[in-house]
C-alpha cells in the first residue's frame, strides 16, 4: 500500500486560503520589521568629507581637575573642539564653561540628568533637554544646537524629542575609551588607528578620566604629522552632508 502523499493540492479549498493568509501576514509582518529598522532613526556618527578634517570632543559632567589642563593643551596646539556639558556640572563649575567659550571651543549639551533618555517618554526627554539648555545658556550665554546623550543612548523618541528641541544628535566614529583609563598606549593607539576623514572622536574631560591629559597631546601631535585640520563639529557637519 503506497504512502498517502499530502502536498498543496490536497488541502481543502479552506485550508489553503488560512495557509495564503497566514503567508501574507507573515510575509507583511517581517517586511515592516525589516522597514522599521532600516528607517530607524539614527544620530550624526561622523560627516563624509573630501579633506582631513575631524572634529575632537570632550564630554564633561563631574569635577574640576581635569577640564582646565584638557583646554591648555587645546591652546597650546591652537585647536577648537567641542565640549558637551551637562546641565548641573555646568552650573556647578560655572568658571570652566565660561572659559571654554572665551577659548572660542563649541558649546553642546550632555542633557541634564545621567539617564538613559530611552527609558523616557517623550515629553521627559525633551525637559530634560530644555533644563540642560536653560543652565548652559544661564551660565555661558549660548544657545547650544547639538547634544550628546548621556551614554550615547537613543532611540527614534530621542531624537524625535532633540529635533522638536531644536537640536542635532551626534555621537562619535572614534571611542577613545579613555573613560576606562586603559592605559595611555592604548588610547592614543586606538584613536590614531581609527581616525580618517571626518571622524568625529569622543573624549572626555571628568575628573575619572585620569589618562586623558597625558594621552591628549600624543594624539594631536600624530594626528597633524598625518595632515588632520581639527574643527568642531559644526564646522564639521558645514564641510560635508552627515550620513
Amino acid at each position: 500500500m503506497k504512502p498517502a502523499i499530502v502536498g498543496f493540492y490536497h488541502f481543502t479549498t479552506r485550508a489553503k486560503f488560512i495557509l495564503l493568509a497566514a503567508a501574507i501576514i507573515f510575509f507583511g509582518i517581517s517586511s515592516m520589521v525589516y522597514v522599521n529598522a532600516y528607517h530607524r532613526l539614527k544620530p550624526i556618527y561622523d560627516v563624509p568629507v573630501t579633506e582631513k578634517f575631524i572634529a575632537l570632543t570632550f564630554d564633561i559632567s563631574w569635577g574640576n581637575q581635569t577640564p582646565e589642563p584638557v583646554i591648555d593643551i587645546l591652546k597650546k596646539n591652537e585647536i577648537h573642539s567641542t565640549f558637551f556639558l551637562s546641565g548641573p556640572w555646568t552650573r556647578q563649575y560655572p568658571e570652566i564653561p565660561q572659559r571654554i567659550k572665551k577659548d572660542g571651543h563649541e558649546i553642546a549639551s550632555h542633557g541634564y540628568r545621567h539617564v538613559n533618555l530611552s527609558t523616557l517618554s517623550r515629553a521627559e526627554i525633551k525637559e530634560e533637554i530644555s533644563k540642560a539648555h536653560e543652565a548652559i545658556k544661564e551660565v555661558t550665554g549660548v544657545s547650544p544646537n547639538l547634544i550628546r546623550t548621556p551614554n550615547g543612548d537613543y532611540n527614534d523618541e530621542v531624537i524625535k524629542g532633540a529635533q522638536e528641541s531644536g537640536y542635532q544628535v551626534i555621537q562619535w566614529s572614534v571611542d577613545s575609551l579613555d573613560w576606562m583609563n586603559p592605559g595611555v598606549s592604548t588610547i592614543t593607539e586606538r584613536v590614531i588607528k581609527r581616525t580618517q576623514p571626518g571622524s568625529i572622536i569622543l573624549m572626555h574631560a571628568s575628573d575619572t578620566c585620569k589618562q586623558t591629559t597625558e594621552a591628549l597631546p600624543i594624539i594631536i601631535s600624530e594626528l597633524k604629522k598625518q595632515g588632520y585640520q581639527f574643527v568642531t563639529v559644526s564646522e564639521l557637519l558645514e564641510k560635508g552632508e552627515a550620513k
